[in-house]
């Protein structure tokens, strides 16, 4: 799976950002839109559910559409399903195996476990994880039985996948590596292949 994390950019508005991986193939987007007013994001968030409607794709943030992503210091999970419902879906922040091992019983449906290299669109970073730290991770939380779905996030490009997958993740998020490319729809498009053919390799 393709988790695409908006991020302002002096290229492209948020809307254009959404349109491209959608073009790509993209079929998961995170609203982020830190220091923005609220008018402003619900302004963001008009423009670009219609577009994610269109193309089937799962839109996630601070106010309930199809789910919310949720940073350590934001809501409790607990609370944010008794809010949201059963239908939503719900994922947290972790940096570490004991963030995620605290998930265990929670009705959360996925982690966002980073960050994995030094990342520029989020001000407040924690420790790197890195690749061998992304192996301990998964290793010590699959062996307590936590089957909570893994994706790695901070500073991921397409030439990560192979190695992140291989570590026993679920998938990735990315932003950055998306807006800077030259081109951002078929850099969408080679990421989520790059996926399929991870995904593939790990049944065989």
């Amino acid at each position: 799976m393709l988790q695409f994390i908006t991020h302002p950019s002096d290229k492209y508005t948020i809307a254009e950002e959404v349109q491209m991986v959608l073009e790509g193939g993209c079929k998961w987007i995170q609203l982020r839109l830190k220091d923005a007013t609220d008018e402003e994001f619900r302004q963001t968030a008009l423009e670009i559910i219609p577009l994610c409607q269109e193309n089937e794709a799962f839109l996630v943030f601070e106010m309930s559409v199809h789910g919310v992503h949720l940073g350590k210091e934001d809501m409790n999970p607990l609370l944010a399903r008794e809010t949201m419902g059963a239908e939503a879906i719900i994922g947290c922040t972790a940096n570490t195996a004991d963030d995620i091992k605290k998930f265990r019983g929670w009705d959360v449906d996925y982690v966002g476990l980073g960050p994995f290299r030094y990342t520029t669109t989020k001000s407040k970073l924690s420790p790197i994880i890195g690749i061998e730290g992304y192996k301990e991770i998964v290793k010590e939380v699959r062996a307590a039985d936590i089957l909570l779905p893994i994706v790695a996030i901070g500073g991921v490009t397409i030439d990560d996948i192979d190695q992140l997958m291989a570590t026993g993740i679920n998938g990735v998020a990315m932003s950055g590596a998306i807006l800077n490319a030259p081109d951002p729809v078929d850099y969408t498009r080679r990421s989520i292949e790059k996926l399929h053919e991870a995904f593939a390799k790990m049944k065989n």
